[in-house]
């Protein structure tokens, strides 16, 4: 076939498909001969070289118009001087289909490829959840369905699957490690399990894919998180050689080519006040573990503080490692002034939330770095064994240790984070560093649902109490103070004694009392919630706050029962309760 050519559109880089043909626009020197190579799809051959003639130039941008010719027909890569270089923008990458296929090489992956025109976006709906009414759940999309049932493992089809799973859980919001084209075949002989390396930022990682158009597959997740009501959120990792422009390029290009409702990023010195002012992301959550001062005043409502500040006063509280009762109070009431902040205690670089409980020291020899890989600082415990164990003894304290750990986050103020498997009591085998782990360690163990049946269950009844009382999710900053002169504050501290705080560094009990009139309708009727923290090992007396004439205190979770929500409210007729130790309380006053 003869190609021809004319002049292209030089503001949009990578490919455009038009009526009769396919722009092409990249950068190249001036100075430097350039063309477009185009290979058969059918055959791989290569069928045509179009130099890209010095008048279709605009500084080092050059843009080419090649007709006539059908896109779904062709491949592509860019020779710059006699060197044949893949299209940084395009939106497909071919030769890299199969997962960690060690019969290619590094170099085999030279050829782009096109979208796949015309999905169809008339069903989404903007689902704009508010940030206090958020919970989230981040996964890798291979590692979350490759152990398993169903089929399409490792890929978006089996992530659409477990959609219903997760709603039915309370889950609002998903977050999904790199899902852009990476190289997950290292030089070592290793595999980039994670995917955080320089990347073709622009194309869908095609292994995640069951069937060819994964671009399609990709956008209908998308389509079916947001008919479930639910948000997807993209974990995002730079590096150093990208641009400011670059990186709110290829934020602005997914939010509007596939509609994702934010971004987790990683990287140093990223240009996150104008990636959080760009007109075209003021809609879109953008999560970064810290943000300047200046941008959190003129309060733009789409940042979300991200790291590890709730993790490490709650691990050490739990473990009785050194723990500090005004620190822990203080990121459980905690609130981003312009902001908002999201709560983990387990993450894909920490140990997940069984492991907290099971091991005393990170196990990454698997890692093949001599265990010198990930955090040392875990604080974490194995309660007398490391790693499983038969002892029921054992298996009972670290199951109520997890169950304390969920409650804990749940009832914390800010948007809690579940670690995809944590909620089925999932193991990496001590690895606090899976990164290159693309088996049963990195992988999330779905045989674990029927021995963890009662505490998924706890975990869902759990978010359902958080989702039915928003005092505990209040946008307002908790003033401690009766503000509103109903004779109670919105939040006070308990001890052995009603309205005498016991709050003080080595303390390690307390009780917190919410009104719930400070976070409903003027005229709903008073109630309150009281929750009681103990992580003393033996019993602890909590005095109970007087209520107004007519109400009573209900107990109605106790951590120390293996289903910690009672069936039936239990009415305290004393002004004071005790509780197991290493336990959470929930009460109810009405």
């Amino acid at each position: 076939m003869i190609f021809q050519t004319r002049a292209g559109d030089y503001r949009k880089m990578g490919t455009e498909q038009c009526a009769d043909g396919v722009t092409f626009t990249f950068q190249c020197p001036k100075e430097l001969a350039c063309a477009v190579v185009l290979f058969e799809k059918k055959t791989g051959k290569q069928a045509a070289k179009i130099d890209v003639l010095p008048q279709y130039r605009v500084g080092s941008v050059r843009s080419v118009t090649i007709y006539p010719l059908k896109a779904e027909k062709y491949y592509y890569c860019y020779e710059i001087e006699g060197k044949r270089v893949r299209d940084p923008y395009g939106e497909r990458v071919i030769g890299r289909e199969k997962w960690g296929d060690t019969e290619r090489t590094l170099d085999d992956a030279l050829l782009s490829g096109f979208k796949k025109e015309g999905f169809d976006w008339s069903e989404d709906v903007s689902v704009e959840i508010p940030a206090n009414e958020m919970v989230m759940y981040k996964l890798h999309v291979r590692g979350f369905s490759m152990d398993g049932r169903g089929r399409n493992k490792g890929t978006f089809a089996a992530v659409m699957d477990r959609l219903s799973y997760l709603k039915e859980l309370g889950i609002t919001t998903l977050e999904c490690m790199p899902v852009y084209e990476f190289e997950e075949l290292m030089e070592n002989g290793r595999l980039n399990y994670w995917g955080y390396a320089p990347s073709d930022y622009f194309a869908v990682k095609s292994s995640y894919a069951s069937q060819k158009d994964a671009d399609w597959e990709y956008k209908s997740l998308i389509l079916e998180t947001h008919k479930q009501q639910m948000e997807l959120i993209m974990e995002m990792h730079f590096v150093p050689e990208q641009t400011a422009g670059a990186i709110i390029e290829i934020l602005r290009y997914w939010v509007m080519e596939y509609h994702v409702d934010g971004f987790k990023l990683l990287g140093a010195g990223l240009p996150i006040a104008e990636i959080a002012k760009d007109p075209y992301l003021t809609g879109t959550k953008i999560f970064y573990e810290k943000f300047p001062y200046d941008l959190k005043e003129e309060n733009y409502g789409n940042i979300y503080v991200y790291n590890d500040d709730f993790l490490y006063p709650a691990r050490k509280m739990l473990n009785h490692l050194g723990g500090d009762m005004v620190e822990y109070t203080e990121v459980m009431k905690r609130q981003q002034d312009g902001g908002h902040s999201v709560n983990y205690i387990a993450n894909s670089n920490t140990f997940t939330l069984a492991d907290v409980f099971s091991y005393n020291e990170k196990h990454n020899g698997d890692n093949g770095e001599e265990n010198l890989d990930g955090n040392n600082w875990n604080y974490s415990t194995n309660y007398g064994v490391e790693g499983a164990t038969r002892r029921q003894f054992v298996k009972k304290i670290r199951e109520k240790q997890m169950r304390n750990a969920m409650a804990m986050l749940c009832l914390a103020r800010g948007i809690p984070l579940i670690w995809s498997g944590d909620e089925i009591g999932n193991s990496q085998n001590g690895n606090n560093n899976a990164y290159c782990q693309d088996n049963r360690i990195g992988w999330v163990n779905w045989k674990n649902e029927g021995r963890y049946e009662e505490y998924t269950e706890f975990v869902r009844e759990l978010l359902q109490f958080r989702k039915e009382h928003p005092i505990l999710f209040s946008e307002k900053p908790f003033q401690m103070s009766d503000y509103k002169r109903t004779g109670y504050p919105d939040l006070s501290y308990h001890s052995s004694e009603a309205w005498i705080s016991d709050v003080k560094g080595n303390a390690r009990a307390v009780g917190m009392m919410y009104s719930e009139s400070y976070a409903g309708e003027e005229d709903a009727e008073e109630t309150f919630l009281y929750i009681g923290y103990n992580f003393y090992m033996g019993l602890q007396v909590f005095a109970l706050p007087k209520l107004p004439k007519g109400k009573h205190w209900y107990q109605i979770m106790d951590t120390s029962q293996t289903c910690p929500f009672f069936e039936e409210p239990r009415l305290l007729k004393n002004n004071s309760y005790e509780a197991f130790g290493q336990t959470i309380s929930i009460l109810v006053g009405r």
